[in-house]
């Protein structure tokens, strides 16, 4: 009995299909080993920035620097490190000592020309300067409570200037009274100041604000303030006066010429008009000192967010750091 032609087609479609599953290659899954994400490495801890106040020379016109240290406090900036030139070494070392803006403002206020100035006929006619200077050593000995730099809060630094060789001196050690009436012994009205070795006369003679003095020590932002930019003076009427108007345009020089390369952020109160020896208008300076810092607040932080980022950037380029796996080379 034959088989039916439609069995025929049908036994010939299995045997097709039978033939071609037996002719078709063969997948198999192949076992890859399990993804691994490295886990980053450790957040990156950005330090923040040593910031140093560095004060600049200009006799009565140094009030201001009392209202930028108000402000800055008000503001919670941290001060680790203070550089003053003349006034700017006096106010700073009694700052240094207490770290305290209403304390400075009140021993600052009390200060008189009286005070600082021992003038003496003698001293004009036979010594080096009109006064000695020992009524400034004095006031500082009395109204700084620790004897040595090296005791204060703050790491200070007064500036003066070698006299036989017009060096700049860092006065970063010894005694607090005897590095600040040297540092403001002021060529002509002082007398020089004999201090470790040197015969040293007012550090703005060659460096009024000095920046670069709080750089070399470890700073990594600087505010510097400077109370002596505008020279113009009508009211000249004798020797003094000329002597401190020379002084007055020798440090107003050198901070120009210094400012020009300089990286720090500046204040400058308006104190223009203040004569070197003014000590009537105390509050008018002070008040500068608070609108000036007040204005340059935003420098400030512009100041230090950059530094920080600088930072970031080179901390982040180190092995290991967030957001790059540490067992990769870098980018």
């Amino acid at each position: 009995m034959f088989p039916s032609h439609g069995r025929l087609r049908a036994a010939g479609l299995t045997g097709v299909l039978c033939a071609a599953c037996a002719s078709a290659p063969r997948y198999e899954t192949i076992q890859h080993p399990p993804l691994v994400v490295q886990p980053p490495g450790p957040a990156v801890a950005v330090p923040e920035p040593r910031i140093a106040l560095v004060l600049g020379g200009g006799a009565a016109r140094g009030f201001a620097h009392i209202g930028v240290i108000r402000v800055l406090e008000q503001e919670q900036v941290p001060i680790q490190q203070i550089v003053g030139t003349s006034v700017g070494s006096l106010i700073g070392a009694i700052y240094a000592a207490e770290r305290n803006s209403f304390d400075l403002e009140w021993t600052a206020f009390q200060l008189q020309q009286d005070d600082l100035f021992d003038f003496r006929l003698t001293n004009a006619v036979m010594g080096m300067g009109y006064a000695r200077g020992e009524k400034l050593e004095a006031f500082v000995r009395d109204h700084v409570k620790v004897e040595s730099i090296e005791q204060l809060a703050i790491p200070f630094a007064a500036v003066a200037t070698d006299l036989n060789w017009g060096e700049r001196v860092v006065l970063d050690r010894g005694s607090v009274a005897r590095a600040v009436r040297a540092s403001s012994a002021i060529p002509g009205v002082f007398e020089p100041v004999m201090h470790q070795g040197k015969l040293l006369v007012d550090g703005g003679v060659v460096d009024n604000v000095p920046v670069e003095v709080a750089l070399a020590r470890g700073a990594d932002v600087v505010l510097a303030v400077d109370v002596g930019e505008k020279v113009g003076n009508t009211n000249i009427k004798g020797v003094v006066d000329v002597i401190l108007q020379s002084t007055n345009i020798i440090f107003a020089v050198n901070t120009a010429l210094r400012r020009r390369s300089s990286e720090a952020v500046y204040v400058t109160p308006a104190v223009d008009g203040v004569g070197f020896l003014d000590f009537t208008q105390k509050k008018r300076c002070m008040e500068a000192g608070i609108d000036a810092m007040r204005k340059a607040m935003p420098a400030v932080r512009a100041a230090v967010e950059a530094w920080k980022a600088r930072k970031l950037a080179e901390l982040s380029a180190q092995p290991g750091t967030a957001g790059r796996p540490p067992n990769l080379p870098k980018p």
